[in-house]
């Protein structure tokens, strides 16, 4: 088992990362402990994510892993571009990785991700136990010379605290990028809770086939508070930005 306290590297993933408004905002917002304030739009992530080599991990090996959550509101990244955001399933195909996670309390689950490109057309799914759950489509062109970079900041819990960690990302963007469908498959499931409204609204996005990120190693405790009773004015991006392949407030 990898410590959970060390920091892990990952080199030139297969990333697709996006967020929609939700079709049951009541829905998302119960899955957010107290103590965490959602988004007044209740904005819902998705990360799709392949490592198809072990020479691109310092640690993990080869594995695919979908992660899924809340935006939340005052407690963004550093730089304050991208919001925090509680996971609520974090889905990974390789023991090692869950087992790295649930140390650092995230709510894990075992799954497999697949992203496959053919011409301008991108396909996405996550499944449990051979079942899919999550299956996204995309139009996809090249990577140019624009270069997507910044933190994320995600929140777990363990032993009874909230834990704040800080990822920093390089990724690659194709351009265009439009997300056309995404669809949530089983209704029984929990994660359907998360699925979008229709019609679809997105949030960010971006698809890159080289995308690079570090598991920060230390994780501070974050306190909690009492949610702020009028929510600040939320940034807006727009449609095309959406599309650009760059992230939120670039």
């Amino acid at each position: 088992m990898l410590d959970p306290a060390a920091p892990q590297l990952v080199v030139n993933s297969r990333t697709l990362y996006f967020s929609w408004l939700p079709a049951d905002p009541d829905a998302v917002a119960a899955l957010v402990p107290p103590g965490l304030c959602p988004r007044p739009d209740h904005q819902v992530f998705l990360n799709q994510y392949i490592v198809d080599d072990e020479t691109q991990t310092s640690g993990f090996g080869a594995y695919s892993l979908t992660y899924l959550g809340v935006s939340l509101l005052g407690v963004d990244a550093p730089g304050g571009l991208n919001p925090g955001g509680w996971w609520t399933h974090y889905i990974a195909s390789s023991r090692r990785v869950r087992e790295y996670a649930v140390a650092r309390g995230a709510p894990v689950l075992a799954g497999r991700t697949r992203i496959e490109v053919s011409g301008e057309a991108l396909t996405s799914e996550t499944e449990i136990d051979r079942v899919p759950l999550i299956r996204a489509r995309c139009r996809v062109g090249e990577t140019g010379h624009v270069i997507s970079s910044g933190h994320h900041r995600y929140f777990t819990r363990r032993d009874g605290q909230f834990l704040s960690s800080v990822y920093p990302f390089v990724a690659e963007p194709v351009a265009p990028f439009e997300i056309e469908l995404v669809e949530f498959l089983q209704p029984e499931h929990p994660i359907y809770a998360l699925r979008p409204a229709n019609p679809l609204t997105i949030g960010f996005g971006y698809y890159s086939p080289r995308s690079s990120f570090a598991y920060p190693g230390g994780l501070s405790v974050h306190p909690v508070v009492v949610a702020p009773e009028s929510a600040r004015s939320i940034h807006q991006v727009p449609a095309s930005l959406a599309r650009s392949g760059l992230p939120s407030g670039s």
